[in-house]
């Protein structure tokens, strides 16, 4: 039963009911009412009743029904079983049966998928009501109605859009269908333009005989695909050629081939698939070896080449798109050069934002398009060892520009050079070239074969902060370990640079890490960043006997880790106190706790890291300081002292020299006297 929550409805229900028994007829026939009969309880907003434990108003809008293609019509005449019944009525009624009227749209409709659903009890089958409305339709052609062609695609999205109901119970197979469509050439010239000729779901599909496209009788069915299309595209015979690739384009008099072999369903665009001028055509004059263009160009199209490359299945005029096959020849009408983005969009995209597509944006002669890359009609798969894009001749290919001397290498002011040279040379290149090892790394591999961007773009491949995940593609368990240490942006928070891949092994000269030279270089790398540990390593006697060259002794990365280094205070560190044993164990073996106590960096220059070490440092040094200093003064102090008694010892040396001369000649002359008296 109705319930009725407004006073006024109860007001206007008794009235009624008055009324018949003024009329003396005890109860009024439903077949006398007019519709200001029903309205006087329809009209209440507040009007409800219960329907399959949901509340369901009964309201009926009076303007908007006056105004409806309806309008003409009594209740009753829809509601037929209100017909000899009484005021007020009982409830639930009959559902209205429009085939009472519209008998063709409704036998249509009983055959189609639709009608099926609800033969056979389905909840989620549309009824006419569901898609026109009930007091309110208006004509097709009124921007009000509701399966206006502006509103056609979101009265059947209501049921067909990604995650309803029907499309997951009912498994369909076309996915994604009004997403699609709003992105085909029809949805945005619907959407976009207003423009309501267009073809919509119910263009294609009908309105309401809806079949599957594997019924015979569907309007989508293979047969009658083309016959649907030419609906609108009535000159299609004409725009299409009658031959393509040689082959007839009509098996049959006025019998297209299903249009969506071409143009798919839900995504149709304005792009060439196999539809075009025939290649004989074209071949006619360009398979002579004589052809030139006016500037000298040759215009000779190898055959073989084309039919051995990735476009043997792909008519000329799908890339020459600007020929017009009326013409005797139809390359008199192209204009511009080949478009590749037409059927390559996505890499057309990133070619537009590489530095290439900028250069080339810009009018640079220098700029490489896609035929300097992949060629012309010999374009091979990069799978291919005779394509240009096969990894041991990407090298080679990007040489052409980027060796030394080269229209891109002259660019390179103040930064690297003779790029290929140390690339050859680098443990990638002498595993690629000299090993064929194709999965190594190669230009493409590190810069993207077309997204090529600086190293200062925040979205190139080799800016520093993507430069672990460029190289994590290839050296997978090495980018974990990196993403957890102290020297990933993810764990050590600051405004300081931090060290990446290439910061230790360099861009393009990378060197296999157990070389000496790599050995020996690497300590000076980490002292770029940690200059004073470094001092204070090169003070110890691994320092010093690394400074020999002996690359046995014990580097940074012996300790530290090479790129799963942590804080020392992470109990996963090589140098954690759980650890630190078995770390010194590498090289000693015998190496006990108390070894491991060994302070490797320890400086007397930092008094508040290692104060004993400081203090005992200039304790020793002043003590030493001041030993000579009292030394030196005492010298000083006595060294007048000494020289007088320098001056003196000499002078009585002089006098006892002189007295032992005065002797001896004393001596001498009593001695010559005595001889004398003896004579």
């Amino acid at each position: 039963m109705a319930t009725r929550t407004g006073r006024g409805a109860r007001k206007r229900l008794a009235w009624v009911g008055f009324l018949a028994l003024l009329l003396g007829a005890g109860a009024a026939p439903a077949a006398d009412l007019s519709n200001d009969d029903c309205l006087a309880c329809h009209s209440d907003k507040t009007l409800t009743t219960k329907r399959w434990a949901r509340t369901v108003s009964l309201f009926v809008d009076g303007k908007r029904f006056s105004s409806s293609v309806h309008s003409a019509l009594s209740c009753t005449s829809c509601h037929a079983d209100l017909e000899g019944k009484d005021l007020p009525h009982s409830t639930p009624l009959a559902r209205v049966q429009c085939g009472s009227c519209h008998s063709d749209e409704q036998k249509q409709h009983a055959n189609s998928l639709h009608g099926r659903a609800i033969a056979r009890g389905d909840a989620l089958a549309p009824h006419c009501v569901d898609c026109h409305g009930n007091h309110d339709i208006v004509p097709v052609k009124d921007p009000r109605s509701a399966v206006a062609p502006l509103k056609i695609p979101f009265v059947c999205g209501r049921c067909h859009r990604e995650g309803t109901p029907v499309q997951t119970n009912r498994k369909i197979d076309q996915h994604n269908i009004l997403e699609n469509y709003s992105e085909s050439i029809h949805g945005e010239a619907l959407f976009k333009k207003g423009l309501v000729v267009t073809a919509n779901c119910a263009s294609c599909h009908t309105s309401h005989n809806i079949l599957p496209h594997t019924d015979p009788s569907s309007s989508i069915a293979r047969r009658n695909i083309a016959a649907t299309c030419t609906k609108c595209h009535a000159q299609i015979e004409e725009v299409h050629r009658k031959t393509i690739k040689g082959a007839l384009w009509e098996k049959e008099a006025h019998v297209l081939p299903a249009c969506v072999d071409c143009h798919q369903p839900h995504k149709v665009r304005k792009v060439f698939y196999t539809q075009g001028m025939a290649d004989a055509d074209c071949l006619r004059c360009h398979n002579d070896e004589r052809l030139k263009a006016a500037d000298g160009r040759s215009m000779f199209v190898r055959t073989v080449e084309v039919a051995g490359s990735r476009h043997a299945k792909v008519s000329c005029s799908q890339c020459h798109s600007g020929v017009n096959a009326s013409r005797v020849r139809p390359c008199e009408t192209i204009t511009g050069k080949v478009d590749c983005s037409s059927c390559h969009e996505e890499i057309g995209q990133q070619y537009q934002r590489s530095r290439h597509g900028q250069l080339l944006v810009a009018g640079d002669a220098n700029a490489p398009n896609c035929k300097e890359c992949h060629g012309t009609h010999h374009v091979l798969g990069r799978h291919d060892p005779e394509s240009v894009t096969f990894p041991t001749n990407v090298p080679k290919l990007c040489g052409r520009c980027h060796r030394e001397g080269q229209k891109a290498a002259v660019r390179y002011i103040g930064r690297q050079h003779e790029i290929i040279q140390h690339y050859t040379e680098s443990i990638h290149g002498k595993g690629l070239l000299k090993s064929g090892l194709t999965v190594t790394a190669t230009c493409t591999n590190c810069h993207t074969a077309h997204l090529v961007l600086p190293r200062s773009d925040p979205d190139s491949t080799v800016n520093p902060k993507n430069v672990p995940a460029t190289c994590g593609t290839c050296h997978h368990g090495i980018q974990e370990q990196f993403v957890q240490s102290v020297h990933s942006a993810l764990v050590t928070k600051t405004d300081k640079e931090m060290p990446v891949c290439s910061d230790c092994h360099s861009a393009h000269s990378i060197r296999r890490t157990d070389e000496t030279g790599f050995k020996l270089d690497i300590m000076d790398k980490c002292g770029r960043c940690h200059e004073e540990i470094a001092r204070t390593y090169f003070d110890t006697y691994h320092g010093k006997v690394s400074r020999l060259g002996y690359t046995k002794t014990a580097k940074c990365y012996d300790c530290h880790g090479a790129h799963d280094i942590l804080r020392v205070a992470d109990p996963r560190s090589h140098l954690s106190r759980a650890n630190v044993v078995a770390t010194c164990q590498k090289c000693h073996a015998n190496a006990t706790r108390r070894f491991a106590g060994y302070l490797t960096h320890a400086t007397h220059h930092d008094p508040k890291k290692y104060p004993f070490l400081f203090w005992t440092f200039w304790g020793m040094t002043t003590l030493l300081l001041s030993t000579f200093v009292f030394s030196g003064i005492h010298t000083l102090l006595w060294l007048p002292k000494a020289l007088e008694m320098r001056r003196e010892l000499r002078a009585a040396e002089q006098s006892e020299n002189e007295q032992e001369s005065g002797r001896e000649q004393l001596e001498e002359k009593a001695g010559s006297e005595d001889g004398n008296h003896a004579d």
